[in-house]
């Protein structure tokens, strides 16, 4: 089975885990879009996904609104039909994951950042499931080992969440450390990719 990218495309502009619950019908949100939601024992995640890939991988604290009702028009052109492909890819393939039946993603991915974003992007896709590294040694690995603070917020930037794993990288110490969607998600990710409840504290 084929891995992720080793690179991602750059944009040309500036308790046990359950088996999550299926996701909603792909919606259009704008021409050549598409997202899709996903109920997770974290919470809901949102996809979204341009007809190149996936652009957004987020969970969602407030209460989603679930978007029903026949498709319009807009969405059955190619463009659409690309996007929905993504999401719904994504949410079968992250269910999985949470299931425990899936460890890698084979996924388009198209996320928006600035080249160095897209450098520790990168990065992090070589971070082998069930591992973690510091945010130092990944500076070092990037060749500048000054950089963990600038890799730091790289990682906070990442909109691809748990499909690029910036929650594999702890603190200097070893610790659980600044994660968009919560402390406490990074941790349940962590242990279950490890198989060790509790192994990570908050």
């Amino acid at each position: 089975m084929p891995t992720l990218p080793a690179s991602l495309p750059r944009s040309t502009t500036p308790t046990p885990p359950t088996i999550p619950t299926p996701p909603t019908i792909p919606t259009a949100t704008a021409p050549g879009e598409a997202f899709a939601l996903l109920a997770t024992p974290l919470g809901h995640m949102r996809f979204r996904a341009s007809s190149r890939g996936l652009t957004h991988a987020l969970f969602v604290d407030e209460s989603p609104v679930i978007t029903t009702g026949r498709p319009g028009d807009a969405q059955h052109t190619p463009a659409c039909e690309a996007a929905a492909a993504h999401v719904r890819g994504a949410a079968e393939q992250v269910a999985a994951y949470f299931a425990g039946t899936r460890r890698e993603f084979t996924l388009a991915l198209a996320p928006m950042g600035t080249p160095f974003q897209h450098t520790v992007w990168d990065a992090l896709l070589t971070i082998p499931y069930g591992t973690t590294c510091s945010y130092g040694e990944l500076a070092r690995r990037l060749g500048d080992p000054g950089a963990s603070r600038a890799v730091g917020l790289a990682n906070a930037r990442n909109p691809l969440a748990i499909l690029v794993p910036c929650h594999r990288v702890l603190n200097a110490a070893g610790g659980v450390h600044g994660y968009a969607g919560g402390v406490w998600r990074k941790s349940f990710l962590l242990e279950l990719e490890q198989g060790r409840a509790g192994l990570f504290a908050v």
